[in-house]
């Protein structure tokens, strides 16, 4: 059964009812519950309409995640305008890129976060922040909202900015709720782009809500957990997969700034976490730290994005006994499938899960676009309720990812089965070809994360003279273990066809100064990069 598309503004005043004294949130800024943040919503909407923000207007933040970001999200949303999460990795050019091709009218913008200072990067962008907006290199921004004591002259200080909203009446604010609909746009996605500037993917009210509620199904999530998620809110696995996952299902939600695995580590034993979410990486770390103690943990379940071997340590090293298998994307909203939390570990372990009810999945040939049987390996595409509009202002790059008929083309390489599961098994760009056969590195990583000395590993494809290209490993040990390269790659010919045995590895201390996303994901291409130069291909 389907949930009934759905608004904002409608599923926050029904949870309210049902929950409002509950605990909601617990980050940062404080502890909230249901009704606060309602409250304090409907505040920051005031001012929102107080500045002429109306249905349909953009409206960008860039915060950390907290209980302010919330409801500034739950505050657009009630207005009918579009709120644009600004990336907090962003350097100069991105955010002009961004700011500047979303049409964003009003930013809402921390005087800095984890040491960056936000102003000045916005003041490089737009220097018209320090006298007056708009300004001439971004033209439709007329006001920005700083939370901080370091206010341009140009901008508006928090405080002020909340108190224009007050002579805004409370049926002036219901008035335009009740004109949301669930198709009207409720967030522009900035993508992560690797070789060219990101797309901001238009997803719905109805797009992202019933995705959540369709997820939360699956993992099982009730009113009585409390959901820790470090997932930044910038990308939709914090947007839909905890904020709104939260929403529909009344349960607490809980959260830090940035990801310190020991303080993460704390906050799950300290606050009887039952929930949690991440990519395999996030549980690696987790898993290697020090403090890692999982007698003092209290999970149940939650999601992860990671191959079998990182599962069945999630299972068995970290005792999570329901932890379910995710895949998805920014444009599907993002889940495309997720497997049920009684489904049998074996498959949740491997990745297989059916689509959510109303949703479709089939496999093609990228090369013939020819809809391939159970078995064989493509390309995933997906069609149905969860699909974006398309990318805002980008109409060819909509038509490239969009056919005709509604099936969106994923980039990633999957396979189903004869029941109508389907498993992801890598990317199609991170794919790479040895002596002529097809190599995911994701196959790779999973044997090495099988070595009992490996905390985590990253493969890629480099140059070679006879084959093309072969795999070069990057591996992270586990704290107070070793183990030399040669013994990884004695463990990798025991186990996989020798075309797919690591030519190149190497033991790294970290891969931040390689480069890892906001999402905590090794950044394929910039690891290729410093690959080609760590083993001297650069000429090859």
């Amino acid at each position: 059964m389907l949930a009934e598309p759905t608004t904002l503004p409608r599923c926050l005043a029904r949870t309210v009812a049902e929950r409002g004294p509950q605990e909601a949130f617990v980050g940062p800024d404080g502890r909230y519950r249901w009704q606060d943040l309602a409250t304090r919503a409907r505040g920051i909407a005031a001012a929102l309409h107080a500045q002429g923000v109306r249905r349909g207007d953009h409206v960008g933040v860039m915060l950390g995640n907290s209980a302010l970001w919330i409801q500034v999200f739950y505050a657009c949303a009630s207005l009918g305008a579009v709120t644009v999460p600004v990336n907090t990795r962003f350097k100069s050019e991105e955010l002009r890129f961004c700011l500047k091709q979303a049409d964003i009218g009003l930013l809402i913008l921390a005087d800095e976060f984890l040491g960056i200072d936000f102003v000045d990067l916005l003041r490089q962008v737009e220097p018209a922040v320090d006298t007056r907006l708009p300004g001439s290199a971004l033209p439709m921004l007329r006001q920005v909202v700083v939370v901080g004591p370091r206010v341009p002259a140009g901008a508006l200080g928090y405080d002020r900015f909340l108190a224009q909203g007050a002579p805004v009446q409370g049926a002036e604010l219901d008035a335009q709720a009740a004109q949301v609909a669930p198709d009207d746009v409720l967030l522009i996605q900035y993508t992560s782009g690797t070789t060219s500037f990101p797309k901001g993917v238009m997803l719905t009210h109805a797009n992202m809500l019933t995705n959540a509620w369709a997820a939360a199904q699956r993992m099982g999530v009730t009113a009585g957990d409390r959901y820790f998620s470090i997932r930044p809110y910038f990308h939709v696995a914090g947007t839909t997969l905890s904020i709104l996952v939260s929403l529909v299902t009344g349960c607490c939600l809980l959260t830090l700034p940035r990801f310190d695995v020991a303080e993460a580590l704390r906050i799950l034993a300290a606050e009887r976490c039952t929930l949690t979410s991440g990519n395999d990486t996030i549980f690696l770390m987790l898993m290697g730290h020090p403090d890692f103690d999982p007698a003092r943990l209290h999970l149940r379940g939650g999601w992860a994005a990671a191959g079998p071997e990182v599962m069945q340590k999630i299972r068995d090293v970290m005792g999570v006994p329901s932890i379910c298998n995710a895949y998805g994307q920014s444009e599907a909203s993002p889940n495309v499938i997720m497997s049920a939390c009684d489904d049998d570990f074996s498959l949740r372990a491997m990745g297989w899960a059916l689509p959510h009810p109303g949703m479709q999945v089939r496999i093609i040939d990228p090369a013939t676009s020819a809809v391939l049987p159970p078995g064989e390996r493509g390309e995933i595409q997906a069609k149905g309720w969860s699909i974006m509009k398309g990318y805002y202002n980008m109409p060819d790059a909509t038509a490239r990812a969009l056919s005709a008929d509604g099936w969106l083309s994923t980039g990633d390489l999957g396979e189903m089965d004869g029941e109508g599961r389907l498993r992801m098994v890598g990317r199609l760009k991170d794919m790479f070809r040895v002596g002529g056969e097809n190599v995911a590195p994701l196959e790779i990583e999973e044997i090495l994360h099988a070595h009992p000395a490996v905390q985590m590993a990253q493969v890629v494809g480099v140059p070679d003279a006879r084959l093309g290209e072969v795999p070069a490993a990057f591996v992270l040990l586990k704290a107070g273990r070793t183990a030399q390269p040669g013994e990884l790659v004695a463990w990798c010919k025991a186990r996989c066809a020798n075309f797919k045995v690591p030519r190149y590895l190497d033991v790294v201390d970290t891969f931040e100064h390689i480069g890892m996303t906001g999402s905590s994901k090794v950044q394929k291409n910039k690891l290729r990069d410093y690959a080609l130069r760590r083993f001297g291909l650069e000429q090859s």
